[in-house]
């Protein structure tokens, strides 16, 4: 049988009833644990993996697997659509890829136009959706291979090639930018060293061995930041906010977020299949490519829709790039894949090469599913934008303790720990502070979630080639990684200098 053969099989098991009444719960949940800060896919899906085994008892053996793996999936790419939903309106990222929506979703929903930039995660995301879709069905087993040649030392290269290009999430000042990836790097480093046993800058305080959980610290500095900023500052006008007036984005808005929507999902969708980079990287990577790409970079970090398109398109797609190595590899592309992984051994099923041949019904259902889910996401969700953006017209005086009581329950979940709670609160210090003295706080996110990657495959690299550090230099592919990462930060060196030259010229001088 041809693959649109297996695709229409697909498509008839993911229509049936039952399977549409799955999907419908796993977004529809999915979009719930992604607006709680602190939930995440990944404790979404590992909660409701008991419960959808005993809800699908009465189904055969196969078709029980494909219902319960079609729910968990849509908790996966319905949480990436979610978190989007409290980082425009209240700048509390849901989930770690929703980090960078902040930037300049959170400012278009202060000048009125949340239900624009919400409408433009919805529509983002359905296209992401579509693409990661196509791609997955055309491009599995290729994508799979090229992934394979991906080592230590090209993981290395690309994690290193993403802090370089920090330099485009920094504002006005590089140099503020890199000290701040260079703290989030140190934050990294907290806790037992996974290699030596040995612990680092946890001063024998057991609740450091672990190191400092991430979105504590995102959520301390982006939602509490926020919050001590409008106290302290008083920045309420006794709840008078700006009206918000329009819904249905414009046509300038379309024209303005098509090409970034179409990059992010291409760009996301590549990005995911690689083991490891996940939605995180491909959300932060996605946005700086549209600010060097922009004909007004300034306008980044004030509202500009193209810093919510392409974000948003780039983690749902890498949710669907995730999937191609679980299937076809066995190798789980996430944290979220890895439960997902765990949730097909459950099922007696092995992701992998043979996924495909000895239970087509259950693989090929799974990828229809994700179609079919993505346009319950865009009905469900854009009908309800009014009523999310509703929650900016909120005065301050209800909406803060709103934003501080989703902080502490969100962070509190994950790791049921008053540490957590007190590190939310210095972090929320931390980041009034820090907003307030123009110091970004999106590059010491990237610090803290690459830090751990980086070091981990540096060392493996090193380990492999025996402390050579040539090895980083004798493949290809992490040499050309090197190559554009040296270039991104010379070149605009370069321009500048240029730039003096020919202005001091002009001047006779």
């Amino acid at each position: 049988m041809s693959t649109l053969d297996f695709l229409f099989q697909g498509f008839a098991t993911a229509m049936q009833w039952h399977n549409l009444l799955f999907a419908f719960f796993g977004v529809l949940i999915g979009t719930a644990v992604g607006v709680l800060p602190g939930i995440g896919p990944m404790s979404g899906i590992a909660l409701l993996m008991p419960i959808t085994a005993s809800i699908t008892g009465g189904l055969g053996p196969e078709q029980a697997a494909t219902s319960s793996i079609i729910l968990l999936a849509g908790v996966y790419y319905g949480a990436m659509y979610g978190g989007s939903t409290t980082s425009i309106l209240l700048n509390t990222p849901g989930e770690s890829s929703s980090v960078v929506t902040t930037l300049d979703g959170h400012q278009m929903a202060k000048n009125g136009r949340a239900g624009v930039a919400l409408a433009i995660c919805a529509i983002g995301s359905f296209s992401a959706g579509l693409i990661a879709l196509i791609g997955l069905i055309l491009l599995a087993k290729p994508l799979a291979s090229i992934a394979l040649k991906f080592g230590p030392a090209e993981y290395t290269a690309l994690m290193l090639l993403g802090l370089l290009a920090v330099s485009g999430l920094g504002g006005k000042s590089i140099t503020k930018a890199l000290m701040m990836t260079v703290f989030g790097l140190l934050l990294a480093t907290i806790g037992i060293d996974a290699v030596s046993g040995i612990s680092r800058f946890t001063y024998d305080q057991p609740m450091l061995y672990s190191g400092l959980e991430f979105l504590t610290v995102a959520v301390g500095l982006f939602a509490l930041g926020e919050v001590f900023k409008s106290i302290l500052e008083r920045e309420s006008n006794d709840g008078e906010i700006a009206k918000i007036t329009r819904i249905v984005p414009t046509k300038q808005d379309m024209k303005d977020s098509s090409i970034p929507i179409l990059r992010g999902s291409v760009f996301g969708f590549f990005l995911g299949v690689l083991p490891g980079a996940g939605a995180t990287l491909a959300s932060f990577f996605s946005y700086i490519m549209e600010k060097k790409l922009s004909k007004h970079p300034e306008k980044f970090g004030t509202g500009t829709i193209e810093g919510v398109a392409g974000p948003e398109s780039a983690n749902n797609a890498a949710a669907g790039g995730a999937i191609v190595p679980l299937l076809t590899l066995g190798i789980p592309g996430s944290g979220a894949t890895a439960i997902l992984m765990s949730a097909f051994i459950m099922f007696n099923i092995t992701p992998g090469p043979l996924l495909f041949e000895d239970h087509p019904e259950v693989a090929w259902g799974l990828i229809a599913s994700m179609f079919v889910g993505n346009a319950i996401l865009l009905i469900l969700n854009l009908p309800l934008v009014r009523i999310f953006a509703k929650v900016v017209e909120t005065p301050t005086k209800y909406l803060i303790p709103l934003i501080v009581a989703f902080s502490f329950f969100g962070v509190y979940a994950v790791q049921f720990s008053v540490f957590d709670l007190m590190l939310l609160v210095g972090c929320g210090v931390a980041g009034y502070f820090l907003m307030k003295n123009d110091f970004p706080i999106a590059p010491l996110v990237l610090g803290l979630v690459l830090g751990p990657m980086i070091e981990n495959n540096f060392r493996r690299a090193l380990t492999i080639s025996n402390g050579d550090f040539m090895i980083f230099l004798q493949k290809p592919l992490s040499l050309l990684f090197i190559i554009i990462g040296i270039l991104w930060v010379v070149t605009p060196m370069l321009l500048k200098l240029i730039g003096k030259k020919v202005v001091v010229n002009d001047d006779g001088l």
